[in-house]
């Protein structure tokens, strides 16, 4: 394992991290408290669950090798769940958005100069009056953003699923503040917006949407255009269809979707998934005349694609798609792209990568991998210039400690749904949670707040001081899927006993409060620190005090509960403090 450290604080780093941490999305919850509590303020303060860090490690097989060469760069660039990724290039700088669908906050914003190394610097939408979740399941949301530059000004095209619809929001500045959203009727029924500016100013608008008729099977969807006002920020005149199915309606292609056009050399470049985001995934390219079409596929089809790799080979990469093409200073072209590395059977719990790799060019076809060739791990640079390592590593083996300091969590932490009240604060150098009624399996706005699992191979852990009063009492580190599958090693009281517990949801089936599933008494006399391991399919649980040699609570947990072919959705797994009162709300 790498020793990297990354002793995480707000405020250190360039303009736009200071101002990405100070606001995150998660400011609003957060309200530095200088003065010791007294009275009813000191037993409220006495109930509370007081995080003083979190730490976070991860490395794969694949790592084992050591770090890349100089010349060489790993992939995925942005390893854990940061699914749907898209870019534009501002001069000599590099942004890219991912899909967040139910988390808060939501949309991140990286920038790069080197294709490779990514720093996220906020959050487009960290308000919570931009964007209302409500009680939606946490793959509803915000799917597949486009973020693109033109004359000064910063875009992004997303959809809010069952929760407003497709819309656009701006920025003069990438890192924030990102507008509200102007919403797009005209694309109801829509997902996958994204923008085209041609040459001459003329802007359009394209998205996956149902066809001009009746489906004529599972997964049939289009790909339309329609003009758009780049001051006015709506669409208008006529819809056209550009892709009907796919690129050979005669084998019922499914889930045409996350489209973007490219002006190269007097010719228009249609690209799209293909697929679904399974297995079959893959990317396919058009071309034509004019942004409106007609379009001609190519015969090569598809340009990216693992679909008929075989499943046992070494350190496989699968499911790959939805890519978005960026064009270097010197005329290169390189591609962000989703894809998955499962440790199974399509089992992974790290959802969704961010990957990167070269366009080439045949016959005037761009191509990101041909018939039967592996995504590697390891890869050529951009002939770019290497800008270093980011504050917070987002690829290969590392390790980080994210000191609890304030004002506000990192801007890659997240939170679900929209934050409900404040219920979270710092307090001397520590993150301190309100326990709440709300729990991880109840749809709505639990005390939690998480990071991405980032390796097959994982550990995260974190000091707590807490007190269990009440039945149903807990704090601890969460390992979280979704509302119906999760983990949690806590500090609890049940049945009259505190006792450090492990329990899990294993599905809908389940209580929305878990099982428990192991148990050690203990007595609280100061903090107790936690932690969990993954080792792909399974899950260790410990706990210890002071220095002293962790102690199992459960080991070798079924961790493919928390695969996305077991618990369904586009997420992956986040980990981090989670607090829940066990008393009824007043």
């Amino acid at each position: 394992m790498s020793d990297k450290t990354s002793s995480f604080r707000p405020g250190t780093g360039s303009r736009h991290i200071a101002a990405a941490l100070v606001a995150s999305g998660l400011a609003a919850l957060a309200a530095a408290c200088t003065e010791q509590p007294q009275g009813e303020d000191a037993a409220r303060y006495d109930m509370q669950a007081h995080f003083s860090w979190f730490a976070y490690s991860g490395a794969d097989p694949v790592h084992e090798t050591g770090a890349p060469a100089p010349d060489t760069y790993l992939n995925p660039i942005l390893s854990g769940f940061y699914p749907d990724p898209s870019n534009t290039r501002a001069g000599k700088d590099y942004y890219l958005v991912t899909s967040t669908f139910g988390y808060f906050p939501g949309l991140p914003i990286f920038h790069s100069r080197d294709l490779v190394n990514w720093t996220q610097i906020g959050n487009a939408i960290d308000r919570p009056g931009q964007m209302d979740f409500g009680d939606l399941g946490l793959s509803r949301g915000l799917f597949a953003p486009t973020i693109e530059h033109h004359d000064g000004r910063f875009y992004i095209f997303c959809t809010c699923v069952d929760c407003g619809g497709n819309f656009v929001i701006t920025a003069d500045d990438a890192a924030g503040p990102w507008s509200d959203p102007v919403w797009l009727p005209d694309l109801e029924g829509g997902i996958d917006p994204s923008l085209f500016v041609d040459a001459d100013g003329r802007a359009w608008i394209l998205n996956n949407g149902p066809p001009d008729r009746e489906p004529e099977y599972e997964g049939h969807r289009a790909i339309w255009i329609q003009a758009f006002d780049l001051e006015a920020l709506e669409t208008f005149g006529p819809r056209t269809v550009l892709i009907d199915g796919g690129v050979d309606f005669s084998e019922q292609p499914i889930w045409i979707e996350g489209p973007h056009i490219y002006r190269i050399d007097d010719r228009y470049y249609l690209m799209a998934a293909e697929g679904g985001t399974a297995r079959g995934h893959s990317q396919v390219v058009l071309r034509g005349d004019h942004p409106a079409g007609p379009y001609t596929p190519f015969t090569g089809n598809p340009v990216l694609t693992q679909r008929e790799l075989p499943p046992d080979r070494d350190h496989p990469v699968t499911s790959a798609g939805h890519a978005d093409m960026v064009r270097t200073p010197d005329g290169d072209w390189w591609a962000t792209f989703l894809a998955v590395r499962p440790y199974g059977d399509d089992l992974y719990n790290t959802g969704r990568e961010t990957f990167l790799m070269p366009v080439r060019w045949e016959d005037g076809w761009p191509r990101i991998t041909g018939p039967g060739e592996a995504i590697p791990a390891e890869m050529a640079r951009p002939d770019l210039p290497d800008t270093g390592p980011p504050p917070v590593p987002t690829a290969g083996a590392f390790s980080v400690r994210e000191a609890f300091d304030g004002p506000a969590l990192p801007p890659h932490w997240l939170t679900l749904r929209n934050p409900a009240a404040e219920w979270l604060q710092f307090e001397d150098g520590m993150l301190v949670l309100e326990p709440r009624p709300d729990g991880l399996g109840d749809f709505s706005t639990p005390s939690y707040a998480g990071r991405r699992q980032q390796h097959i191979h994982a550990e995260a852990s974190t000091e707590l001081a807490f007190t269990p009063r009440s039945d149903g009492d807990r704090a601890g580190l969460a390992v979280f899927q979704n509302d119906d599958y999760w983990y949690l090693v806590s500090l609890s009281r049940l049945g009259g006993e505190t006792a450090i517990r492990v329990e899990r949801r294993a599905g809908p089936e389940d209580p929305a409060d878990g099982r428990v599933l192991a148990a050690v008494p203990f007595e609280p006399a100061g903090p107790v620190q936690l932690k969990v391991s993954a080792r792909a399919g399974r899950y260790d649980f410990f706990y210890r005090t002071g220095d002293g040699d962790w102690q199992p609570v459960l080991e070798d947990a079924d961790g493919t509960i928390l695969s996305t072919r077991t618990a369904g959705g586009f997420v992956g797994v986040t980990m981090g403090p989670y607090a829940h009162s066990g008393e009824p709300p007043d």
